[in-house]
């Protein structure tokens, strides 16, 4: 019996155990059905046992019947902001890709990388993570895939291959966004909210540049590493793709088209707003200006920008190739994420930590890391985060510690999963490519899980110590 066939009848079979026995000591029996649900979806995402988009249906189904949420409500938690920059920054993404301008992007990063696999990967990983700390980690992945495939098709890779190179390039941006992230307060909205938390919680403020003399560390330690777990996973040492012919086989003329030049404008000022929106945000009402807005504002120019040629930068026919089944299964990520926090599953797991402050403060820290890690693989960053410093903020009272040596490393943990596509954004977008498999994304994703509780905990205390 192969994994897809366990998985459909063990995933369900987690749930059928919540509905038939009592829930744990303590733990919501709303909390108990939805801790069933996650198993649901994990097993069936994990194994694939139904295609991802069709397991996000899941919470739309077993949340009303249970009673953890009627369907209205369900059905609203699979809307967000970030769908929108999604669909908006996709378009903007196929409008690329139609005009040849992600050729262009291609051959610039080719330029500085060398003659190996590793070392091109390395070179994309680490242009995606400077973008990636000033604008969204979903934006950045947004703008750099178009650019990986541009590679791939040159390089001979085939569509559906997830050997080698095919799957380690796309996979490298997502988790190269993800790290990127962290390194700036700007970097991702969580990391805001995380330092809002903290000052909320323990009275710590955190400054913009307190953030990055943690998050760049972090992040100049965390993409050689990421990139290093790829290349093993992926096998990029015995992989025959060629940089070099790659980027030769690029044909692109020195001279712009004018379908480009008048594409070039949309992108920049949509990559200086999405920088300046946490600056412009305060000249519209609150919540009016977000990413999503920015991206649906890109998405529409292109829909009656001349293009230069006779016709619009994008139409619908080409418009409509958007990955919806990504918005679906992203959507689904973020039903069950809010049967987490509404079901008082995600109090009750960070309830659970607190016997620890009978236990010395290094393992308090890695434990702590480790378990938000793990919550933020199924629950979204933000939730995550918001959910753990009032837990945090209880364990720093008990043990009298520095609230940065506990709060900090669980901030950036929070956005710390790369196991799943459903997980993130950029993992989303990855897997969209068709290039990534779901073995392969595990399999690093864990890895990186795993050494990122030794290093968020090592960079934070390490920097601690020195200051």
């Amino acid at each position: 019996m192969d994994a897809r066939r366990i998985g459909l009848i063990v995933g369900p079979t987690g749930m059928a155990v919540t509905l038939l026995a009592a829930a744990p000591a303590g733990m919501p029996e709303t909390a108990w059905l939805t801790a069933g649900l996650v198993w649901w979806m994990a097993v069936w995402w994990m194994t694939e046992a139904l295609p991802l988009s069709a397991t996000a249906l899941l919470p739309f189904i077993v949340l009303p019947l249970t009673g953890v949420a009627d369907a209205a409500k369900t059905a609203s938690s699979y809307y967000s902001p970030i769908l929108f920059l999604f669909i908006g920054g996709a378009f903007l993404a196929l409008a690329i890709e139609r005009t040849g301008l992600h050729h262009r992007l291609a051959l610039f990063i080719m330029s500085f990388a060398g003659a190996r696999p590793a070392q091109l990967l390395f070179a994309v990983m680490a242009a995606t993570a400077v973008l990636s700390s000033f604008i969204s980690n979903t934006s950045t992945a947004l703008i750099m895939m178009p650019m990986a495939l541009a590679m791939l098709g040159a390089g001979g890779v085939r569509p559906g291959e997830t050997s080698g190179m095919a799957g380690a390039l796309p996979m490298g941006i997502a988790f190269a966004a993800s790290i990127g992230g962290l390194a700036t307060m700007i970097g991702t909205p969580t990391n805001a909210i995380a330092a809002g938390m903290i000052e909320k919680t323990l009275g710590t403020r955190i400054t913009f540049i307190g953030w990055a003399m943690y998050g760049v560390p972090i992040a100049l330690l965390a993409v050689p590493l990421a990139a290093w777990i790829i290349a093993r996973v992926q096998g990029l040492d015995k992989d025959a793709f060629d940089p070099v012919a790659a980027r030769d086989s690029i044909a692109h003329s020195v001279r712009w088209t004018v379908p480009e030049r008048r594409l070039m404008p949309v992108v920049i000022l949509a990559f200086m707003a999405w920088v300046a929106q946490p600056w412009l945000e305060g000249f519209f009402p609150r919540g009016g200006l977000t990413d999503g807005t920015i991206a649906a504002i890109a998405g529409l120019v292109l829909f009656f920008l001349p293009d230069g040629t006779g016709r619009p930068m994008l139409t619908w026919p080409e418009a409509n190739r958007a990955p919806w089944d990504v918005v679906l299964m992203f959507g689904g990520g973020l039903a069950m994420a809010m049967s987490m926090t509404e079901s008082g599953l995600t109090g009750w797991l960070g309830e659970m930590l607190l016997p620890l402050q009978h236990v010395p403060l290094p393992i308090v820290a890695l434990v702590l890391v480790a378990f938000v890690i793990a919550v933020t693989e199924f629950a979204s960053n933000i939730a995550a985060a918001s959910g753990f410093m009032p837990v945090v903020a209880a364990l720093v009272a008990a043990l009298g510690a520095d609230p940065v040596l506990l709060a900090l490393p669980a901030a950036f943990a929070a956005t710390w999963g790369f196991m799943l596509p459903a997980g993130t954004g950029p993992n989303a977008l990855a897997w969209a490519t068709g290039h990534c498999s779901m073995r392969a994304m595990i399999k690093a994703g864990l890895a990186l899980d795993l050494a990122g509780v030794f290093l968020l905990v090592g960079v934070v205390w390490g920097i601690s110590a020195l200051v």
